[in-house]
């Protein structure tokens, strides 16, 4: 048949439905499986939850409706059953990280979003040394000067600022744990704090090439930008070249972030190696033992791949560590009978002339531990499925009495199984600290807690993390008070990460 004008809109409407109906065709031992609306077809719809920081919202309530497997794009499977858990994410099942992936790739390929196996195993060699137990335990000394800032700050807002009658001085918290969290890791990879906490102030130097004049950015801003621009792109990668020219500015500012937010890197890292600094130096920070390590051949990591790394961990450890802390605060605030078992527990194991205690003060208080745990339960930070691709030649694999062949893309959803009734029992949407008390905790519960994902690509900076959750939270709710200053729930937005988008509170000096 000839192009004509006539037949024209015929050839784009059959150009249109092959468009969808191939990628759905060719996944035919996956129609079986329910989808919401238009998801089998297209990974528009996936795309289009993420745009609108409700993905895991929107899984949750598939999962609700249709059952614990769920099509959530032509190739992707979300599974919510905690039985999937090691067979997905487990080591020595061959799966691999899915093209979601290349979304976060700036500088080069880090840790995190390396897909290759042998250039993972490669570089976790080259880094796990960086989270050595001897390592953490010199990592605290940075953490703690940072919470004394904290501290310091705080406690001179509460004297100056306090309302006459009540004491009490109005705060964003989370603007404040967003200070600390960036300051912290700032310290670890950096080299020193950004000095958030000093200004009081969202602002760190970026350059997008080390000869480059320093520019100043709202570091914060731009992290939640290129999360929430990244975790959409990489629900069709294939739009990634395309994106800027995109006609909204959702995706043109969400570049610009991932641009600003290597700069970033750029910056602090080329202020690091300086021969002047480094012939002084006798920090032993992240950025120190990153230099430090070496692979399998013996070689470091060359300045793009350390900068790479370095952009890694001040992303993986700045707004987790705030977002997390924020939600404590939270939940602690809204469940009556939290505060006063904490303020109990705290004032019996940390001596009255110690205002920032260290981490071997807190590290065996249980309550703290489970208030910890339970937050990062109900509030999943990181709330997405993880996706995971089969990999080609693969043999077909049997999960949840359904069989998935290579070029499939799986998922466990954290937010839904952190809140499965089945597994966690009646009062899983409630804040119940005590369910981790260790007579009480079942080992299936245990197993299907995954905050920091599971297995050979888990987040290998899993214990600092934990580290500074305690000596942040024994510190706060030891020495302040708070009376919530908002109404309705706290309000979040998903881009990589469950964020909360503030925490309008009361803070006063607490009298110990």
């Amino acid at each position: 048949m000839l192009l004509t004008l006539e037949n024209l809109p015929f050839l784009l409407l059959g150009l249109t439905a092959a468009y969808f109906l191939v990628p759905y065709l060719q996944r035919s031992h996956l129609r079986d499986i329910p989808t919401p609306s238009f998801a089998a077809f297209t990974n528009l719809w996936l795309l289009l939850q993420c745009r609108w920081g409700v993905k895991y919202v929107s899984v949750d309530e598939a999962h609700k409706k249709y059952g614990k497997l769920v099509r959530i794009s032509p190739n992707q499977v979300s599974i919510a059953d905690d039985a999937a858990i090691q067979s997905i994410y487990g080591h020595g099942n061959g799966f691999l990280k899915a093209d979601f992936y290349d979304a976060f790739v700036s500088i080069r390929r880090g840790l995190f979003n390396t897909r290759d196996r042998a250039e993972h195993s490669r570089k976790r060699k080259t880094v796990s040394h960086t989270f050595s137990a001897k390592s953490i335990g010199q990592f605290e000394q940075y953490i703690h000067g940072n919470v004394e800032e904290f501290v310091q700050q705080w406690q001179k807002m509460s004297d100056l600022q306090g309302n006459p009658k009540t004491g009490y001085v109005s705060l964003d918290a989370l603007n404040w744990f967003n200070y600390l969290a960036f300051d912290i890791i700032g310290d670890l990879a950096f080299g020193a704090p950004f000095g958030m906490l000093v200004k009081g102030q969202d602002i760190a130097e970026m350059r997008k090439d080390p000869k480059d004049p320093p520019k100043y950015v709202a570091a914060v801003e731009v992290l939640n930008r290129r999360g929430e621009v990244s975790a959409t792109l990489g629900c069709m990668p294939s739009l990634i070249p395309f994106a800027k020219y995109i006609p909204d500015r959702f995706f043109y500012e969400g570049m610009q972030a991932v641009e600003n937010l290597a700069g970033i890197a750029i910056a602090r890292v080329n202020e690091r190696v300086k021969p002047e600094v480094m012939a002084n130096n006798t920090r032993v920070d992240l950025l120190a033992r990153l230099m430090e390590g070496k692979d399998g051949n013996g070689n470091q990591l060359e300045r793009a791949e350390l900068t790479a790394e370095a952009l890694t961990q001040l992303i993986a450890g700045s707004d987790t560590t705030s977002n997390t802390a924020c939600a404590i605060l939270y939940w602690c605030m809204r469940t009556p009978h939290v505060l006063p078992k904490l303020h109990k527990v705290l004032d019996e194991s940390i001596p009255k002339d110690i205002e920032v205690p260290t981490h071997a003060m807190v590290k065996e208080i249980p309550y703290l531990q489970w208030v910890i745990w339970e937050t990062m339960r109900i509030h999943s930070t990181s709330a997405m499925g993880l996706p995971r691709e089969i990999p080609a030649g693969a043999a077909p694999v049997e999960i949840c009495g359904h069989i998935f062949k290579p070029g499939d893309v799986l998922s466990v959803p954290s937010y839904t199984i952190h809140r499965s009734k089945e597994i966690w029992g009646a009062d899983a949407e409630e804040f119940v600290p005590e369910r981790w008390d260790p007579e009480r905790i079942t080992a299936r519960q245990k197993a299907a807690f995954i905050p920091f994902s599971h297995g050979p690509r888990a987040c290998v900076g899993r214990n600092v993390a934990e580290m500074e959750l305690l000596v942040m939270a024994a510190t706060v709710f030891r020495l302040f008070e708070f009376e919530m200053h908002q109404e309705g729930p706290m309000e979040t937005r998903e881009g990589f990460l469950r964020k909360p988008l503030g925490l309008q509170v009361g803070m006063r000096r607490r009298r110990v």
